[in-house]
């Protein structure tokens, strides 16, 4: 029984793991510790269903939604017990010039003051490139309910990132 569960399974997950840990790292606002876990949570999950897994036409997506349904139930899990903002913000080191180092750390401090199911929905339709009937269907929402949070999620973004993007852009 293991040899036909482990058929193929190793390969996917050494394929898979730095993309779905990306994925991860925007879920969850660049929080790589919380990403690292939810990263090893999928491939646990999709190793006990690898056998049905693997014979489908799309493996690497089945992974991105069990990803995406790991951090919404980590987000209702743990809401409760959440740190709470405050208006002192630490100190920040000062961005290093070149690179795109400052634009990510802008976007990811932005992506973590949006609720976790409008970060869901922006980094499955933006970063993984998802139709809104797939996003949709990660979600289990309608499509309405996608397009609704999709234009809310980038208003805000646009409230957080203000001009600031303007600063980092290229001529």
């Amino acid at each position: 029984m293991r040899k036909t569960r482990d058929n193929g399974f190793p390969e996917f997950a050494a394929a898979r793991a730095g993309h779905l840990y990306r994925s991860a790292c925007l879920l969850t606002g660049g929080d790589t510790h919380l990403a690292e876990d939810l990263v090893q949570e999928t491939l646990g999950r999709v190793y006990v269903h690898w056998k049905k897994v693997s014979r489908a036409d799309n493996p690497a997506g089945y992974a991105q939604t069990v990803l995406t349904r790991a951090f919404l139930a980590h987000r209702r899990r743990h809401s409760s017990r959440r740190e709470r903002a405050t208006g002192v913000l630490p100190e920040v080191p000062e961005p290093q010039t070149g690179g795109d180092a400052p634009l990510r750390l802008t976007l990811l401090e932005a992506l973590g003051q949006l609720s976790a199911k409008d970060r869901a929905v922006v980094v499955l339709r933006y970063w993984e490139d998802r139709s809104i009937e797939e996003t949709a269907a990660v979600l289990n929402a309608s499509s309405a309910a996608v397009r609704t949070r999709c234009v809310r999620a980038l208003a805000r973004l646009r409230v957080l990132l203000g001009d600031s993007l303007g600063e980092y852009a290229r001529s």
